[in-house]
């Protein structure tokens, strides 16, 4: 009985647990197929609804994602003068997908009409081209109407759009930036300009282009799960902004005396330009700060690419170029002439060789010198001739800075030789770059002479200026460490980075290279390059050069240059002239070069006084902005100038065009000692000085009036009989003209 009820149970157990099986099988298949027929119905409105679902979607939305542009940093002059910035503009974007979908499903909210008359009104757009749009790009979702409008420029139409009953739709202003430059040109070729995509060409703009640009962000427009739209931004970061060591106003004085220059000497001697080239260059002494960088040559940073309307060139000689020979007019225009380009730079190099005898021990404060006019360099050849054709006579060392004698000078090269001399030169770094921050160095060291390839005569005329190329940068920076205390720092136009809300991101420290020279032969140098101004005429008659650069009150120094150009048969001159102030402490360092200035004979034209005029008018003006003021009593000899000014000082000329212009180192009475015998202090011969006349007579190896040897065929001699090639910039692209 106990088995069967058992059995029994056990049957009744699988008939239950068959039943629930087959129920579950049933409710599997029911699942199953109403999910095969979700899908299907999927499917089917994918294939036959989903254009349609996918308009109403985009419909609802004015785009799936937006750039938001970031702002460039700006250009900041060292005191927070703004020299270039980034303006927000905005570019007029059509939908007309949006349009059309709104016309077609519901016409009651149709917005077409409404839209397309208030970009007529408001933007003055032709009508018949908003239609032809409408027609053939009724998909699409960004159609660009108008680019770059001012805030003032869509006021109208958004105003229009805020008002409750508005019927402009599928229309939206898309954020943009266009760089502007508030002071157009000035210091254009320190500045630089930016093309499309906010790439930086030129100068900072292109030096500092990274720091200066940010990162895009975007802004992204989607349904949510409630069918509703909703957006997510992924906002820009802005650019860095950089602070530069340029004074807006120092840079315009520099310019406005540049310019001056050039309205009072284009055809004043002969017809033709004012010079070739004008440039200026102004720096911290004490740190390698550069605070104006100018040339004659200038282009609106606002509209850089126009030849005709930037003054350089007239629409003839445009019309008459081909697309080459138009960039390459381009950029020589935007070239900046006072790192770029290089020249031989003449006298301003004395006191670097005088610096390094110094250093060496070679020469001392109390060496003498005797000039009788030049310098036997090679045994059986003519004589280097000194400017003073006549010579100097016996001077002090002192005195070859102070009346820039040649001859002097090649006698301390031969002291030197060549192991030294070359020493110091690299030391200056000349025939290296500087590695100013700044693009478009050149180092001219194609044209700089080596143990290789030097000879005596290349030693001689090295130590004067003449033979090898330098940049004004070089010159400066060299200059400015025998002035500072024997301290080469690395010249620069930035000084500080700041992030878009203004706070330091990074501060740019003077970076010292090297030490020079001394402290003590520093000082003596000063004291020379003060007499080069300030000194008095010896008992020979040899004249200071630099006299007529001298700013009545003020304690300053400096040095003339002069070189002759190759080909030295045509007769052309680069005349400089490099000078600092206050004495007892350089505080600006102030060097001008004016490259073949316009005058009525070589004679003439190879004066310095162009480029102290230039230098004069603008440290009198510079000096004062500075808190640099006259401490010094006015010399007898300015007293009549500085009553003469008092009395004109409403007027716009000072009377300084009168100034007799005299070449450098012929200043003052050229007369011979009265036995015209001297002692050589280095040789101890007997030296009979020859005439004026003399002089004047001797042929072969005459000096071509600053410090070249001259052979007949107008070169200057280099070893193994090879003439330097014509060459200023060092880029073997021969003479550099623009």
């Amino acid at each position: 009985m106990a088995g069967n009820r058992r059995r029994r149970a056990r049957s009744r157990r699988r008939q239950i647990t068959l039943k629930m099986k087959r129920k579950l099988a049933l409710l599997f298949v029911a699942i199953v197929l109403i999910l095969a027929g979700i899908f299907g119905w999927l499917v089917y409105i994918i294939r036959v609804s989903g254009e349609q679902y996918t308009r109403r979607v985009l419909a609802q939305q004015d785009t799936n994602s937006i750039l938001l542009p970031y702002k460039r940093g700006d250009i900041y002059d060292r005191n927070g003068t703004i020299l270039a910035t980034s303006e927000k503009v905005y570019n007029l974007i059509l939908d007309p997908a949006v349009l059309l979908e709104n016309q077609s499903t519901q016409p009651e909210k149709d917005c077409v009409e409404p839209t397309l008359q208030a970009l007529v009104s408001y933007f003055g757009l032709d009508r018949e081209e908003l239609n032809l749009i409408m027609t053939e790009k009724k998909t699409s979702h960004y159609v660009v109407l108008r680019k770059q409008l001012t805030k003032d420029e869509v006021s109208e139409l958004e105003e229009a759009m805020k008002e409750d009953d508005s019927r402009i739709a599928g229309v939206w202003l898309e954020d943009s930036y266009i760089r502007r430059y508030p002071y157009d040109s000035l210091a254009c070729n320190v500045i630089g300009y930016t093309v499309a995509g906010n790439v930086g060409q030129y100068g900072i703009e292109q030096q500092y282009s990274d720091t200066l640009n940010g990162e895009n962000g975007r802004s992204y427009n989607y349904l949510n799960e409630d069918l509703e739209q909703a957006k997510v931004v992924r906002k820009p970061t802005d650019g860095n902004t950089v602070v530069s060591t340029i004074d807006v106003t120092l840079q315009s004085i520099a310019e406005k005396y540049i310019q001056k220059f050039v309205e009072d000497y284009t055809n004043k001697n002969v017809e033709g330009p004012a010079a070739l080239n004008i440039a200026v260059l102004m720096m911290n002494p004490q740190n390698g700060e550069i605070l104006a960088m100018a040339r004659d040559v200038t282009f609106d940073l606002n509209n850089p690419h126009d030849l005709v309307a930037n003054g350089y060139l007239t629409q003839e000689e445009l019309d008459a170029m081909s697309e080459e020979e138009q960039l390459d007019a381009k950029n020589q225009m935007w070239r900046n002439f006072c790192i770029s380009d290089g020249f031989e730079p003449g006298s301003t190099v004395k006191p670097m060789t005088v610096a390094g005898a110094l250093e060496m021990g070679i020469i001392n404060d109390s060496t003498t010198f005797l000039c009788d006019g030049g310098q036997v360099i090679v045994e059986g050849q003519q004589p280097i001739r000194c400017a003073k054709r006549s010579g100097h006579g016996l001077i002090t060392l002192d005195g070859s800075i102070m009346f820039s004698c040649n001859d002097a000078l090649m006698q301390i090269g031969a002291m030197e030789g060549y192991d030294n001399y070359l020493k110091y030169q690299q030391m200056f770094n000349f025939g290296l770059k500087t590695n100013i921050d700044l693009p478009g160095e050149t180092n001219n060291a194609t044209t700089v002479f080596s143990k290789d390839n030097m000879g005596p005569t290349e030693l001689a005329t090295s130590t004067f200026g003449q033979g090898f190329n330098t940049t004004m940068i070089q010159v400066a920076s060299a200059f400015s460490s025998v002035i500072n205390g024997g301290y080469y720092y690395r010249p620069h136009v930035v000084k500080r980075i700041l992030d878009s809300s203004g706070g330091t991101v990074e501060t740019i420290n003077p970076v010292l290279v090297r030490q020079t020279i001394s402290s003590k032969t520093s000082a003596l140098l000063k004291q020379y390059l003060y007499h080069t101004m300030y000194g008095e005429a010896d008992q020979n008659g040899n004249n200071p050069t630099g006299k007529k650069g001298r700013i009545a009150g003020y304690a300053m120094g400096g040095k003339t240059g002069t070189a002759q150009k190759l080909p030295r048969s045509r007769e052309a001159y680069v005349v400089s002239f490099i000078g600092f102030a206050p004495v007892d402490n350089p505080q600006v360092v102030c060097y001008v070069v004016v490259d073949e200035p316009n005058a009525a004979d070589p004679v003439s034209q190879a004066s310095s006084s162009y480029a102290l005029e230039i230098y004069k008018n603008i440290m009198k003006e510079a000096l004062p902005y500075l808190n640099i003021y006259a401490t010094e009593e006015i010399p007898a000899d300015m007293q009549e100038e500085v009553a003469a000014e008092n009395a004109a000082k409403q007027e716009a000329e000072s009377g300084d065009d009168d100034e007799e212009e005299d070449q450098e180192g012929e200043e003052g009475n050229e007369d011979e000692p009265e036995d015209g015998t001297l002692i050589d202090p280095n040789t101890g011969e007997k030296v009979k000085m020859p005439t004026p006349e003399e002089a004047e007579e001797q042929e072969g190896g005459i000096m071509n009036g600053i410090g070249s040897p001259i052979l007949p065929s107008g070169e200057i001699q280099v070893p193994g009989g090879e003439e330097t090639p014509n060459d200023p910039d060092g880029t073997g692209d021969g003479d550099d003209s623009r």
